[in-house]
């Protein structure tokens, strides 16, 4: 039996659900919040950075949790507010129905009760942007596996207003990639793990019954957003060593320049699960596998979308 399979037992995604349940204590800083859209209440978590001037225009990072997952659960595992506190921006975390995002694949709640989640982020950021000055050239996503597929739709049909994303554990769906005709470039950065069993870095059909839907391959991913770009396709490599000595490493790829200053971005974590790049190892390595740490995923994600701008 191949290790992706012992995450299709209902009692794993269980403990998922529970853990999500335990991580949901949000920093007190952050303000709990909420709108409506198409007649549901969405909710969000707010962190604004300690010394914010509100004078002044701010990025927007919108940060989505993973299938089972929270707004705060998100925040917990990616820590972007410690980020936000040092380079300030302000970071939204939303929180998807039934703790699902309608990412595309159709095998989530959302997607099978064709929830508009593309909407929702679109009523977020003006939202926001009604209550605080938000750049609108500074607006960007980012993603864990669920909320990973679901950063590659926003970065397909709302380009319009943002312009960069980062996509960890996660590619893009197959039928999202074949109606994807963004109206903009947008800078795109996609981390997997080589023996991440949620979510393979080969792609093809999720959970062994097919129900999780279909995706690219990691490989086959870059490619799209290279295509869709308009990028140079010999890339810059980098390699950044297991330092940490967890028996991970990182191969990056950087495709630049690319159509309206955009940029593609590839990691690849040599023996990493289903995980968040130095967050938390938030269930055992026997099951999703190891989270490296010769990474700071949200410093490096931070750095990367912070370049791209409109």
């Amino acid at each position: 039996m191949k290790p992706r399979h012992f995450l299709l037992i209902a009692p794993i995604f269980i403990a998922i659900a529970i853990l999500n349940g335990l991580l949901t204590s949000a920093s007190s800083d952050d303000q709990m919040r909420a709108l409506t859209v198409d007649g549901a209440e969405r909710t969000y978590a707010l962190h604004i950075p300690k010394g914010f001037d509100s004078s002044k225009p701010a990025p927007l990072l919108i940060a989505l949790h993973g299938r089972l997952g929270t707004g705060e659960g998100e925040e917990k595992l990616a820590h972007f507010h410690k980020v936000s506190d040092e380079h300030g921006f302000l970071v939204v975390y939303p929180d998807g129905l039934q703790r699902s995002w309608a990412d595309g694949r159709g095998a989530t709640p959302s997607d099978q009760k064709n929830v508009d989640d593309v909407k929702f982020i679109s009523a977020l950021i003006d939202n926001l942007s009604a209550k605080y000055k938000i750049d609108p050239a500074r607006i960007y996503a980012a993603g864990m596996s669920n909320g990973g597929f679901m950063a590659g739709r926003l970065a397909c049909d709302l380009s319009d207003r943002i312009s960069a994303v980062a996509i960890v554990g996660a590619s893009l769906p197959t039928e999202v990639a074949a109606s994807c005709h963004p109206a903009k470039s947008v800078s795109v950065m996609i981390v997997q793990g080589t023996d991440d069993p949620l979510v393979p870095i080969e792609g093809g059909a999720l959970r062994r019954d097919g129900k999780g839907g279909t995706v690219l391959s990691h490989d086959d991913s870059i490619r799209k957003w290279l295509a869709l770009d308009q990028c140079a396709t010999t890339p810059q490599k980098d390699a950044i060593p297991d330092s940490a000595g967890d028996g991970t490493s990182i191969r990056v790829e950087t495709y630049a320049p690319c159509s309206g200053g955009s940029e593609v971005r590839s990691y690849v974590v040599v023996h990493g699960g289903h995980t968040w790049p130095g967050g938390q190892q938030y269930l055992p390595a026997a099951l999703i596998g190891e989270t490296t740490r010769n990474l700071n995923g949200s410093e490096v994600i931070w750095d990367f979308l912070a370049h791209h701008s409109r």
